[in-house]
């Protein structure tokens, strides 16, 4: 067998240094550009690791492909990802980083925040030739874990570690998971729990918060330094856009973050998806999902739904979400202005926000029912969607379940019998149990149906189920799987990952994965320490 050092991608040859014990880091632009952006410190490994669950799809991106499943009966890369790497010299210092920020948390300024339990291993580049940060979370204390331990424990992991993968295979900029590893190690929650360390993976981790931080320090130098690097690594673009800004960087920068994320959110309603701390923190600069904390994927669509048991003034909830975004935003705006310099610029910048996330929400309700976007011909497609949701939220109707019904409705022809089929393949009428709710829904649907006779209706099921998926992450799959893996059993967790990672592709006898929520999910308490 060839020398994987000389044969593989650079990726993997970088991993089995780390994993060799060579005390060489791995680069990192940002960690290298100043000290004062964090801190380098050494991991605090888990005693007696053991391998839960790797991305196979993470580790094609990172180059990886073959290589990896050998790469995890490699020597070392278990202690690499558990932590339990070698420190290089002190004229160097230890192989990991933590970065420091601040942020707004429930609308409160919290002051100085940080990776109070991430470690970044450095960048490595995947096979389209761009960096990607490894970030180790749950791998002990950092001068940002203010009373935290620094851990993470299984359940919250595998949570984190599913929902990464399975949002990028819906479609959503998200920050990625490769490895989940765990150990005997107890750890006090609410309960004790046994320690877990998710390996992640994303272009960069910098927050809105980091921003924040360097502004309420007054930080006018390393202020500038952040925005410019963030420019120059991630948004080249924006140097071209400042002359439509009156030459300021950091107002180009600030409408492009904007733009994406009102595409992000559009992306969150769509799915039906709570985030559930969306502090400015919790934001990416890059318009990614980040921070799989007290997440849910709706079941019986709730607009006041809140997921998280620990926002008791219901901050976060579903239908807050965007404003929410938009409040966020304006908290970068305010630490970006010592640059800007010019309210209303950032007003130029900010406002846009509004009229972006209702055009990219329009345009993913659209895919939804299988309609072109923004038709002149039909003006009525807004108006389609937006009579479908109160009709769905009085009945609390399945979300998943009912839009992916609805796909096959449309793509088999409404006449053609259902009878025996699996779940998501029923009538979606059938989700209308109180003889009101099912005469509201028949009526929109007669609309429905109406408009859909003026074009292809087969190609608009195909673009339903490609658009609305088979598989989502419901808390009571997890919960599941968490069972499952506390007593030592991982296969759910395998299972699972394979369905959320490919959300479209029905697959014979997992037909529970994709049925409503059984009754007791609604007992499910999922929090801040979730």
């Amino acid at each position: 067998m060839p020398d994987p050092l000389l044969s593989s991608p650079q990726a993997l040859a970088q991993l089995l240094q780390l994993a060799g014990g060579q005390a060489r880091p791995l680069p990192h632009a940002f960690r290298d550009l100043s000290p004062a952006f964090g801190t380098r410190l050494p991991t605090a490994g888990l005693p007696a690791p053991h391998w839960v669950a790797g991305s196979d799809a993470m580790a094609r991106e990172l180059g990886l492909g073959e290589h990896w499943r050998a790469l995890q009966d490699a020597p070392g890369l278990l202690d690499v990802l558990a932590g339990n790497q070698p420190e290089v010299a002190s004229s160097i210092g230890p192989l990991s980083w933590s970065s420091v920020y601040s942020g707004h948390q429930f609308g409160v300024w919290a002051g100085q925040l940080g990776d109070g339990r991430a470690h970044s291993l450095g960048c490595v580049q995947d096979r389209h030739g761009q960096w990607q940060e490894l970030q180790l979370k749950g791998a002990g204390r950092t001068p940002y874990s203010r009373m935290g331990d620094g851990r993470a424990v299984l359940r919250s992991s595998i949570r984190e570690f599913l929902a990464s993968e399975a949002m990028a295979a819906l479609g959503v900029p998200t920050t990625r998971a490769l490895a989940l590893v765990g150990s005997d190690l107890p750890v006090a929650r609410e309960e004790m729990e046994t320690a877990a360390i998710v390996t992640r993976v994303a272009p960069s981790f910098i927050r809105f918060g980091h921003v924040e931080h360097f502004a309420a320090r007054r930080d006018t130098h390393h202020l500038r330094l952040l925005t410019e690097f963030v420019v120059d690594e991630f948004m080249p673009a924006c140097r071209d856009q400042a002359h439509a800004h009156d030459g300021k960087l950091a107002a180009a920068l600030l409408a492009e973050v904007t733009q994406r994320t009102a595409r992000l959110f559009a992306q969150f309603q769509a799915l039906g998806f709570c985030h559930g701390v969306l502090n400015t923190d919790n934001m990416s600069i890059l318009g990614l999902a980040m921070d799989y904390g007290p997440f849910q994927f709706m079941d019986g669509f709730d607009p006041g739904h809140i997921c998280n048991h620990s926002d008791h003034a219901g901050r976060y909830s579903y239908n807050n979400q965007p404003s929410v975004a938009y409040w966020n935003l304006f908290c970068l705006a305010q630490a970006l202005m010592p640059l800007i310099e010019d309210e209303q610029l950032v007003l130029r910048a900010v406002e846009p926000f509004q009229q972006a996330f209702s055009q990219a929400l329009a345009g993913q309700m659209a895919a939804k029912l299988g309609v072109q976007p923004g038709n002149p011909d039909e003006p009525g497609d807004g108006d389609l969607a937006q009579g479908l949701l109160p009709i769905l939220a009085a009945a609390r109707a399945d979300w998943p379940l009912f839009w992916r019904r609805l796909s096959h409705a449309v793509a088999r022809g409404f006449d053609a019998a259902a009878d025996g089929a699996p779940p998501t393949q029923q009538d979606p009428a059938d989700l209308f149990t109180q003889p009101e709710h099912r005469r509201a829904f028949e009526g929109w649907l007669q609309d429905y149906r109406a408009r859909l006779a003026r074009q292809d209706a087969a190609a608009a099921g195909m673009t339903m189920l490609a658009t609305n998926p088979e598989y989502v992450l419901r808390n009571h799959l997890c919960e599941h799987a968490i069972t499952q893996a506390k007593a030592g059993d991982f296969s759910d967790v395998q299972r699972l990952l394979a369905l959320v990672q490919a959300p479209f592709s029905p697959v014979p006898g997992a037909e529970d994965a994709s049925d409503a929520a059984p009754a007791w999910a609604a007992n499910i308490c999922i929090s801040c320490s979730s």
